[in-house]
C-alpha cells in the first residue's frame, strides 16, 4: 500500500487528530497530523528503551478447598477370616457418630440382617434414596437410573463382610418440631460357607443390641429354623447385656421376600402382619420346644411386625448385568418398596435408640459399641454351635452323666454311710471293677458326634470316676477308729513328750528350753479343745480343717517314722532273742543229758 492511498480513508471533515497512531502490515506505527494542507503521515520514531523495572512477584493463588468426601458405606466391625474375630474400627465410627452437627442429637438406627446372598443391600439402596429425595414424591428414582450406594451384586458368593454403616448421618426433624440423626446399618449375611456359627450369631447379636428397628430379611417364608436361629441369636445377644429389662430389643420387621402366595395373605403389612400372627401364635398341643421359641421371641422384642414383598422379576434374578435400573423391575415391588421404605424412615414412623429405657444420642451409641464388642472378644460368653454340635454334646453329656450314676450307686452299697469300714485292699479292687462296668456301659450308649469326639467325654468320664474314687476313699477312711483319732492321738504325744522335756531341762536348769517346751504343749492343749469343740458344735470347721492338716503332718513327718523305727527296732531284737533261744536251747538239753548220765 502507498501512502498516497492513505488520506482517502479519512474523511475531510474529521478533527484534528494529534498523536494517532496505526500500524500497517505489522510495520512500525506510523502516526499522522493534520495540518491545512492536507493529510500528512509520519513514520514514528521508536521511543527509547525505558529502564526494565523489576516486576513483582506474584501473589501465591490460594489453594482451592478440597471436595467433600462422597458419601460411601466404611466397614467399622472388621471380620478377621483366620480366627474367625471381629475388631471395632474406632476411628472410623468415630469419623461418622462424632460430626458435630450430629453428635448430641438421638439417633435412629435401621439395620438389615439375615441370611446372605438375600437382597439386603440391594433393599438399603432404596432407602437411602429415599433419604436424599424425602421431599419428593418420586424418590424411588428413574427408570433408567443405576442404584447405588451400598455395594451389591447378583451371583451366589457373599459380599458384604463385617458391619458396614453409610457413611452420611441424615438429620430429620419430626412433627414435634426434634431432630434426630438416622443411621444405616448393612451386616454380613448369614451361613455361608466362610462363616461358623459363632461369627453368624455375633453379628446378628451386634446389630441387633445397637439398632433401634431391626429388619430380618427371609426369602419366601417364615420357616420354623428361621425362628430357632433368631432365638439362639437375641439369646447371644440377651446375654452380653449387663441389665436385662423385660424387653431387651426395639422393633423387630420381619421382612419375607419373594412372596408367593398373594391369594393366601396379601402383600404389604397388613397381609405380613396377618401372617406372622399365626406364625407366631402359641398353642396349647404344640410341642414344648415350639413354645419356647415363639415365648422367647415375644418376650425379646417391644414390638414385631410383618412385611411381604414380592419378587422383583426374572430379569433382577437372571441378568449378570442388572444395575438397579427401575426399568427392569417389576412394577408391583415398586408399588410394595414405595410402601416399605416410608414405613419405616417416614419421618412420624421413626424409632430412636433406647437402651435401659434411656434415649441414645449419637455419642452415646459409639461408647456402646466400643462396650459391646469387647463383650464378644473376650471369653466371658458361651459359644453358639450348630444343631448337630449342640445334639452331639448333650447326647455325650447324657451318656457320661448315666455312667457316673452306675459307679456311684455300686460304690454306695460297698461302702456307703451305713457300710462298716472296708480294708484299702478291697476298696482299691471294687472300685477297678465298677470303673471298668462304667466306661463299658459309656462306649455302649448310642451317640451323636462319631468315635473321635466321643473319645474327649470318655476321658472326662475316666477323670471324673478318679475324683469320685478319692472321695469315696476319705469317705472310707474317716470310718476308721485309729484314723478318726489320729489328730487328738497326735496332740496327746506331743504334749506328753513336750511334758518330759520341760520337766528334765527344768530339772537340770536348762529353763529357756523348758519355756519352750511348755509353750509347746500349752498350744497343743488348747489346739486339742479347740478341735474338740468344732467337732462337737459343727462351728468354725476351717479351724479343725488347720488342726487337722498340722497333726497329719506331725504324724508323718515325725511320729511315724520314730514309731516304725522303734517298731522296726523291736521286731528286730525279738527275732534276734528268739534265735538266740532256738541256738542255746538244745545245747542246754544235751548238758542236762549228759548230767544225768
Amino acid at each position: 500500500m502507498g501512502v498516497e492511498d492513505v488520506p482517502m480513508l479519512i474523511p475531510p471533515q474529521m478533527p484534528k487528530l494529534v498523536n494517532n497512531k496505526i500500524h500497517l502490515g505489522g510495520g512500525a506505527p506510523l502516526a499522522f497530523i493534520d495540518d491545512e494542507e492536507g493529510v500528512i503521515l509520519l513514520k514514528e520514531e521508536p521511543a527509547p528503551p525505558e529502564e526494565q523495572k523489576p516486576e513483582p512477584e506474584p501473589e501465591p493463588e490460594p489453594e482451592p478447598e478440597p471436595e467433600p468426601e462422597k458419601a460411601r458405606p466404611i466397614q467399622v466391625v472388621l471380620a478377621n477370616e483366620d480366627d474367625h474375630g471381629f475388631e471395632l474400627d474406632e476411628a472410623a465410627l468415630e469419623s461418622i457418630l462424632m460430626q458435630e452437627h450430629v453428635r448430641d442429637l438421638n439417633v435412629v438406627v435401621l439395620s438389615v440382617a439375615g441370611a446372605f446372598r438375600k437382597g439386603k443391600s440391594f433393599l438399603l439402596d432404596f432407602m437411602l434414596r429415599y433419604m436424599y429425595n424425602q421431599s419428593s414424591n418420586a424418590w424411588i428414582g428413574g427408570n433408567d437410573e443405576p442404584l447405588t450406594g451400598f455395594t451389591w451384586r447378583g451371583g451366589c458368593e457373599r459380599e458384604t463382610t463385617g458391619i458396614q454403616v453409610w457413611s452420611d448421618v441424615f438429620v430429620v426433624e419430626k412433627k414435634d418440631g426434634s431432630k434426630v440423626a438416622v443411621l444405616l446399618v448393612d451386616t454380613q449375611g448369614a451361613f455361608d460357607s466362610q462363616s461358623t456359627i459363632k461369627d453368624c450369631a455375633t453379628v446378628f447379636a451386634l446389630s441387633t443390641m445397637t439398632s433401634s428397628v431391626q429388619v430380618y430379611n427371609l426369602s419366601q417364608n417364615i420357616q420354623e429354623d428361621d425362628l430357632q436361629h433368631l432365638q439362639l441369636f437375641t439369646e447371644y445377644g440377651r446375654l452380653a447385656l449387663e441389665q436385662i429389662y423385660e424387653k431387651p430389643f426395639q422393633k423387630l420387621l420381619f421382612l419375607i421376600r419373594d412372596w408367593c402366595y398373594p391369594y393366601e395373605h396379601d402383600y404389604g403389612l397388613e397381609g405380613g402382619n396377618r401372617f406372622l400372627e399365626r406364625r407366631l401364635q402359641v398353642k396349647q398341643n404344640q410341642h414344648e420346644e415350639l413354645q419356647n421359641v415363639r415365648k422367647h421371641i415375644h418376650a425379646c422384642f417391644s414390638s414385631i411386625g410383618c412385611f411381604l414383598l414380592p419378587h422383583p422379576g426374572l430379569r433382577v434374578a437372571t441378568n449378570p448385568h442388572f444395575d438397579g435400573r427401575l426399568k427392569d423391575i417389576n412394577e408391583e415391588f415398586q408399588r410394595e418398596l414405595q410402601e416399605l421404605v416410608p414405613l419405616l424412615l417416614a419421618p412420624e414412623n421413626l424409632v430412636e435408640k433406647e437402651i435401659n429405657g434411656d434415649k441414645v444420642t449419637c455419642r452415646d451409641l459409639l461408647e456402646y459399641f466400643k462396650a459391646y464388642i469387647k463383650i464378644y472378644q473376650g471369653e466371658e460368653l458361651p459359644h453358639p454351635k450348630s444343631m448337630l454340635q449342640a445334639t452331639a454334646e448333650a447326647n455325650n453329656l447324657t451318656a457320661v452323666a448315666g455312667a457316673k450314676d452306675t459307679y456311684s450307686k455300686g460304690m454306695e452299697q460297698i461302702c456307703g454311710g451305713t457300710k462298716p469300714y472296708l480294708a484299702p485292699a478291697d476298696l482299691q479292687r471294687y472300685h477297678e471293677q465298677l470303673r471298668e462296668a462304667s466306661i463299658k456301659q459309656f462306649r455302649g450308649v448310642k451317640k451323636m458326634g462319631g468315635t473321635e469326639f466321643s473319645h474327649r467325654y470318655q476321658d472326662q468320664l475316666e477323670g471324673e470316676l478318679d475324683e469320685l474314687y478319692a472321695n469315696f476313699i476319705k469317705h472310707n477312711d474317716s470310718k476308721n477308729i485309729f484314723y478318726a483319732a489320729r489328730t487328738p492321738a497326735t496332740l496327746f504325744a506331743v504334749m506328753f513328750v513336750t511334758y518330759i522335756i520341760a520337766t528334765v531341762t527344768g530339772f537340770i536348769g536348762l529353763s529357756v528350753i523348758a519355756m519352750l517346751a511348755n509353750l509347746v504343749m500349752g498350744v497343743s492343749l488348747l489346739s486339742l479343745c479347740a478341735w474338740a469343740y468344732v467337732r462337737y458344735s459343727g462351728e468354725y470347721r476351717e479351724v479343725a480343717e488347720v488342726i487337722d492338716l498340722t497333726a497329719e503332718a506331725l504324724w508323718e513327718q515325725v511320729l511315724k517314722p520314730l514309731t516304725e523305727q522303734y517298731m522296726e527296732d523291736n521286731i528286730r531284737q525279738t527275732v534276734v532273742n528268739s534265735i538266740r533261744a532256738s541256738l542255746t536251747e538244745p545245747v542246754a538239753s544235751q548238758s542236762s543229758r549228759l548230767k544225768s548220765n
